[in-house]
């Protein structure tokens, strides 16, 4: 079988293993029927898969609320009811892999294909679930939605969470079975004052949307229970992070593989990049824990590509292709490569556009 042709996708993916349950980063193509994942070592994809997802008979669910810490994971059912559950770098990430994941299941239908890219418009709650009903899971302490800190233009709300989120447990939760329906019936517990909006996007929507546009289902519109429904948040979940650092409008986000300041080993991070202030972060995708190991103000630094022939000064090991320096204003060098070179450039203009 020919595993290097009719390549559809590839990138980045955080997969849970299947004996122990921890997560490790892979690299995974997507072919005509299966899915590939390999593992990166040294800036390198090893030259075999380490596995393989048979797409035939596979469904898929996405979004999938099984992890309360990973909003952004897939799961994939195969014919042989092997579960495998892969987790993204964003909601935008997750939803390409989903539909081109999708795409290739159904390949051989495109009559469903077609059915994915059309939202039909007559949603109606069933007669048998009611509005309250829904309010008591949401705030049921296992199954509701979480109540955590966010941050608009500078400003935190601690308790909310965002439109998205609330999308995605609707239809987690079989309320609605598209993200259409779903914004319908979070537009309607915002009508019935269940939800209310929370900073300027969200409250901005609902005054001036019509009735289509009033809830938005993205991830930084903020929404909070309105006050007679509010939970109580322990305080040992308020995040004590840098709050000036990390509320700045997120930019760009994504996988990239950085080399290590002390062993000069390279990890894939998942790296966020946000404006006023800016700032450029790096997280564990292996690790639960939702804080940056790691980040540098981008003022004052220097960006940079780095030469493809052979392995640049200052890099350690045998990787090139694709590299790229950060020059920090105290003088510290980070390596970093993304996975194209078109992912490079794009990072790269995007960072210069905030020194």
């Amino acid at each position: 079988m020919q595993e290097g042709s009719g390549i559809l996708k590839e990138g980045f993916l955080v997969k849970r293993g299947h004996v122990v349950h921890n997560w490790k980063v892979r690299w995974f193509v997507l072919l005509q029927d299966r899915l590939l994942y390999y593992k990166f070592v040294g800036g390198k994809k090893e030259p075999s898969p380490k596995g393989r997802i048979l797409l035939d008979g596979c469904t898929i669910t996405c979004p999938c609320l099984e992890y309360e810490n990973r909003p952004l994971v897939i799961k994939l059912k195969t014919k042989t009811n092997t579960e495998y559950f892969l987790d993204s770098c964003s909601r935008e990430e997750r939803d390409s892999w989903a539909l081109d994941i999708t795409g290739a299941i159904h390949a051989g239908n495109p009559v469903q294909v077609q059915q994915l890219h059309l939202m039909k418009n007559s949603f109606k709650l069933p007669s048998n679930i009611s509005l309250n009903h829904i309010v008591d899971k949401m705030h049921d302490n296992r199954h509701g939605i979480k109540l955590t800190p966010n941050t608009e233009q500078g400003n935190t709300y601690k308790e909310s969470f965002t439109g998205s989120v609330l999308v995605d447990w609707l239809i987690s939760n079989s309320f609605a079975a598209s993200r259409l329906e779903a914004v319908t019936l979070a537009s309607v517990l915002m009508e019935e004052s269940f939800v209310k909006p929370m900073g300027a996007r969200s409250v901005d929507a609902m005054r001036n949307g019509d009735l289509a546009e009033q809830f938005l289902d993205d991830s930084t519109a903020l929404y909070t229970f309105s006050e007679s429904y509010k939970k109580k948040v322990n305080s040992k979940e308020d995040l004590q992070l840098n709050i000036l650092e990390l509320s700045g409008t997120i930019v760009k986000q994504g996988f990239l593989t950085k080399q290590g300041h002390k062993r000069k080993n390279w990890k894939v991070r998942r790296f966020i990049l946000r404006a006023e202030p800016a700032f450029l972060h790096y997280y564990d995708p292996t690790k639960e824990d939702n804080r940056p190991v790691g980040g540098f103000s981008l003022r004052g630094c220097l960006v940079s590509a780095l030469e493809d022939n052979g392995v640049p000064a200052g890099v350690k090991g045998n990787v090139q292709g694709n590299l790229f320096k950060i020059i920090t204003k105290n003088d510290l060098h980070y390596y970093i490569q993304a996975s194209s070179k078109i992912e490079r450039v794009h990072w790269i203009e995007a960072i210069k556009q905030l020194t």
